[in-house]
Protein backbone atom coordinates (compact mmCIF):
# COMPACT_ATOMS: atom_id res chain seq x y z
CA UNK A 1 0.00 0.00 0.00
CA UNK A 2 1.21 3.22 -0.95
CA UNK A 3 1.09 5.78 1.58
CA UNK A 4 -1.27 8.77 0.25
CA UNK A 5 0.95 11.43 1.40
CA UNK A 6 3.82 10.55 -0.05
CA UNK A 7 1.72 9.91 -3.91
CA UNK A 8 0.98 14.62 -3.59
CA UNK A 9 4.32 16.26 -4.04
CA UNK A 10 4.35 19.72 -2.16
CA UNK A 11 5.97 22.43 -4.83
CA UNK A 12 6.26 24.97 -2.33
CA UNK A 13 9.00 27.39 -4.09
CA UNK A 14 11.71 28.51 -2.19
CA UNK A 15 11.85 32.42 -2.15
CA UNK A 16 15.70 33.94 -2.38
CA UNK A 17 15.91 36.51 0.90
CA UNK A 18 17.07 39.06 -1.88
CA UNK A 19 14.19 38.54 -3.37
CA UNK A 20 12.21 39.26 -0.17
CA UNK A 21 14.22 42.03 0.12
CA UNK A 22 13.01 43.67 -2.77
CA UNK A 23 9.74 42.52 -2.57
CA UNK A 24 9.93 43.99 0.65
CA UNK A 25 10.96 47.25 -0.47
CA UNK A 26 8.50 47.53 -3.40
CA UNK A 27 5.24 47.57 -0.70
CA UNK A 28 6.92 50.16 0.81
CA UNK A 29 7.71 52.49 -1.59
CA UNK A 30 4.29 51.55 -2.53
CA UNK A 31 3.33 53.82 0.34
CA UNK A 32 5.82 56.84 -0.54
CA UNK A 33 6.10 57.03 -4.21
CA UNK A 34 2.91 55.16 -5.54
CA UNK A 35 3.29 53.43 -8.72
CA UNK A 36 6.73 54.17 -9.45
CA UNK A 37 8.77 51.63 -7.87
CA UNK A 38 6.00 48.61 -9.12
CA UNK A 39 6.82 50.03 -12.84
CA UNK A 40 10.30 50.04 -12.34
CA UNK A 41 10.40 46.47 -10.83
CA UNK A 42 7.61 44.86 -13.40
CA UNK A 43 9.59 46.10 -16.20
CA UNK A 44 12.96 45.04 -15.23
CA UNK A 45 12.77 42.25 -13.03
CA UNK A 46 11.10 39.56 -15.07
CA UNK A 47 13.12 36.75 -14.14
CA UNK A 48 11.95 35.91 -10.79
CA UNK A 49 8.21 34.93 -10.60
CA UNK A 50 7.83 35.88 -7.16
CA UNK A 51 8.84 39.41 -7.66
CA UNK A 52 7.18 40.08 -11.25
CA UNK A 53 3.99 38.96 -9.30
CA UNK A 54 4.34 40.97 -6.10
CA UNK A 55 5.09 43.87 -8.67
CA UNK A 56 2.27 43.45 -10.64
CA UNK A 57 -0.19 43.39 -7.91
CA UNK A 58 1.63 46.73 -6.62
CA UNK A 59 0.65 48.25 -9.72
CA UNK A 60 -2.78 46.93 -9.86
CA UNK A 61 -2.86 48.13 -6.46
CA UNK A 62 -1.58 51.76 -7.23
CA UNK A 63 -3.76 52.01 -10.39
CA UNK A 64 -6.85 51.81 -8.01
CA UNK A 65 -5.51 54.44 -5.39
CA UNK A 66 -5.09 56.92 -8.38
CA UNK A 67 -8.20 56.14 -9.85
CA UNK A 68 -9.82 56.34 -5.99
CA UNK A 69 -7.99 59.28 -5.49
CA UNK A 70 -9.41 61.17 -9.04
CA UNK A 71 -12.79 60.03 -7.76
CA UNK A 72 -12.61 61.80 -4.21
CA UNK A 73 -11.41 64.81 -5.66
CA UNK A 74 -14.17 64.95 -8.18
CA UNK A 75 -16.63 64.17 -5.29
CA UNK A 76 -15.29 67.42 -3.25
CA UNK A 77 -17.45 69.69 -5.08
CA UNK A 78 -20.22 68.20 -2.82
CA UNK A 79 -18.32 67.53 0.52
CA UNK A 80 -18.17 63.43 0.42
CA UNK A 81 -15.13 63.61 -1.47
CA UNK A 82 -13.05 64.28 1.34
CA UNK A 83 -13.71 61.67 3.06
CA UNK A 84 -13.65 59.54 -0.28
CA UNK A 85 -9.60 60.58 -0.07
CA UNK A 86 -9.34 59.57 3.38
CA UNK A 87 -10.35 56.04 3.06
CA UNK A 88 -8.13 55.67 0.24
CA UNK A 89 -5.37 57.10 1.85
CA UNK A 90 -6.32 55.01 5.12
CA UNK A 91 -6.44 51.86 2.82
CA UNK A 92 -3.71 52.53 0.96
CA UNK A 93 -1.58 52.56 4.23
CA UNK A 94 -2.76 49.50 5.48
CA UNK A 95 -2.57 47.13 2.39
CA UNK A 96 0.78 48.12 1.84
CA UNK A 97 2.21 47.40 5.25
CA UNK A 98 0.25 43.90 5.39
CA UNK A 99 2.48 44.32 1.86
CA UNK A 100 5.25 44.68 3.41
CA UNK A 101 4.31 41.99 6.15
CA UNK A 102 3.83 39.28 3.87
CA UNK A 103 6.41 39.58 1.53
CA UNK A 104 9.19 39.80 4.41
CA UNK A 105 7.99 35.97 4.97
CA UNK A 106 8.00 34.92 1.25
CA UNK A 107 3.93 34.57 1.30
CA UNK A 108 2.27 36.15 -2.15
CA UNK A 109 -0.11 38.82 -1.01
CA UNK A 110 -3.07 39.93 -3.12
CA UNK A 111 -4.70 43.08 -2.03
CA UNK A 112 -8.22 42.36 -1.90
CA UNK A 113 -9.68 45.70 -3.41
CA UNK A 114 -7.58 46.20 -6.45
CA UNK A 115 -8.84 46.00 -9.53
CA UNK A 116 -6.72 43.57 -11.86
CA UNK A 117 -5.97 45.42 -14.89
CA UNK A 118 -2.60 43.85 -15.59
CA UNK A 119 -2.40 40.62 -15.95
Amino acid sequence: MENPENTTQNTVSTVSQDTKNLALLLWLGTIFFGFIPSLVLYLVKKDDAYLLDQSREALNWSITVVLGMLAGFLLAIILIGILVIWVVAICNLVFCIMGVIATSSGKPFRVPFALRLIK
